[in-house]
């Protein structure tokens, strides 16, 4: 200890004791936790049997019987009548364009009609009909705003 600064010596008395109540391998404690019996991740003894259906089994036993029971079949929905309407002139008489539109309320009836007939919102199997409708939407209102532009041009 003698040439050593106080902190070296402090250590090395408690590495010391350290070693000296350390007990023997076959007294040390287990890595098994009380109350995680099985398949806890931190025990090894315990680990393995997780992979044997444990977890399962444990899973079926504290179920209960509406956990059990096999799911009730979704019923397909029906497609939005809105949704079957799918020409131009439909599509326009939706929109309700007429000769007094401005910038901002084109803007509004675009974000309207997207609120009722994004493909996002509807099932899989009508999604092509949405995107249609949005497609043509669109380019209706395109239209309706650069015919605007032209006429605040003049």
């Amino acid at each position: 200890m003698f040439g050593m600064s106080v902190f070296q010596s402090v250590l090395e008395r408690l590495k010391a004791e350290e070693d000296e109540d350390e007990p023997p391998e076959e007294e040390r404690p287990s890595a098994a936790i009380r109350g995680f019996n099985a398949g806890f991740v931190g025990n090894p003894e315990t680990s393995a049997m997780a992979g044997s259906g444990v977890v399962q089994r444990a899973y079926f036993d504290t179920a209960s019987d509406e956990m059990l029971a096999p799911a009730k079949p979704v019923p397909k929905p029906v497609m939005p009548e809105h949704l079957r309407r799918i020409s131009p002139e439909q599509i326009a008489a939706d929109l309700a364009l007429t000769e007094m539109e401005t910038q901002l309320t084109l803007a509004d009836k675009r974000r309207r009609f997207a609120a009722e007939n994004h493909p996002d919102r509807h099932a899989p199997d009508y999604r092509a009909n949405a995107t249609l409708r949005m497609k043509i939407a669109n380019m209706l209102i395109d239209e309706a705003q650069r015919r605007l532009r032209l006429m605040q041009r003049r």
